[in-house]
């Protein structure tokens, strides 16, 4: 069983930024995937970035340019920066571990228990 813990979410005003963290525990990925997925009020989920063990990413359109995934294998820790933030970004992320990057692009691994993270217009 693998552990996620999520923190940095908050209030942004539109075009600012955030930087959300996920530190795994337990039964770590080593060797497999990382990644962040959103729920916004009344909408289904929606995969946003994910990175391998080495460092390959993938991202959602809608974030591409703006958002930043990154990790820190030795520290079982993954990133995301998320810049130039914009009112639809508004949800809750969840970080999510598994060990392939098809596998939380359809919400399957482990799951945080959120961050929420709010922008203003």
């Amino acid at each position: 069983q693998v552990h996620l813990v999520e923190s940095g979410g908050g209030l942004v005003q539109a075009g600012g930024s955030l930087r959300l963290s996920c530190v795994a525990s337990g039964r770590t990925f080593s060797s497999g995937a990382m990644g962040w997925i959103r729920q916004a009020p009344g909408k289904e989920r929606e995969f946003v970035a994910a990175v391998t063990s080495g460092g390959r990413t993938y991202y959602a359109d809608s974030v591409k340019g703006r958002f930043t995934i990154s990790r820190d294998n030795a520290k079982n820790t993954v990133y995301l920066q998320m810049n130039s933030l914009k009112p639809e970004d508004t949800a809750v992320y969840y970080c999510n571990a598994a060990l392939t990057i098809s596998t939380i692009q359809a919400f399957g691994g482990s799951w945080g228990q959120g961050t929420q993270v709010t922008v203003s217009s």
